[in-house]
């Protein structure tokens, strides 16, 4: 069982990195398929796996398997909503967190099939990472 000084020191480190804030940032409005936040965050797939295992253990995100796909979405918990509400306000204007969510929305015109067909490729699905 986690303490809570523990508990409190994964959710500190979780929040203290930059990837893992933008992951949490794409989740506020949705749920989402791993492959598109990978997509967004344009980072290999382990590397986007360990960020997800490290919010996950902290207990910020809620991981569902779908067949082939897993998808993630907060933690419904009021300390989640908290604190993610507190970084929110200081992150939410920040330039890369505008730009993922404008390529976040071109990505989800897309079904979660073709964007993993093309390999996440976002040229071979016509979307620009600069919005």
């Amino acid at each position: 069982m986690t303490t809570p000084l523990l508990h409190t020191v994964q959710v500190h480190k979780a929040l203290g990195h930059p990837a893992r804030l933008r992951i949490l940032a794409m989740l506020r409005r949705s749920e989402l398929c791993a492959c598109q936040i990978i997509a967004v965050l344009g980072l290999a797939p382990s590397t986007v796996s360990a960020h997800l295992a490290d919010l996950r253990r902290a207990g910020l995100l809620i991981a569902r398997k779908s067949g082939r796909w897993a998808h993630y979405r907060l933690a419904p918990s009021q300390s989640t909503r908290a604190m993610t509400d507190d970084w929110w306000r200081r992150v939410r204007r920040d330039p890369q967190i505008r730009s993922d969510a404008a390529l976040l929305g071109q990505l989800k015109s897309v079904p979660v099939e073709e964007l993993c067909q093309a390999d996440l490729n976002l040229a071979r699905l016509a979307i620009s990472r600069h919005t």
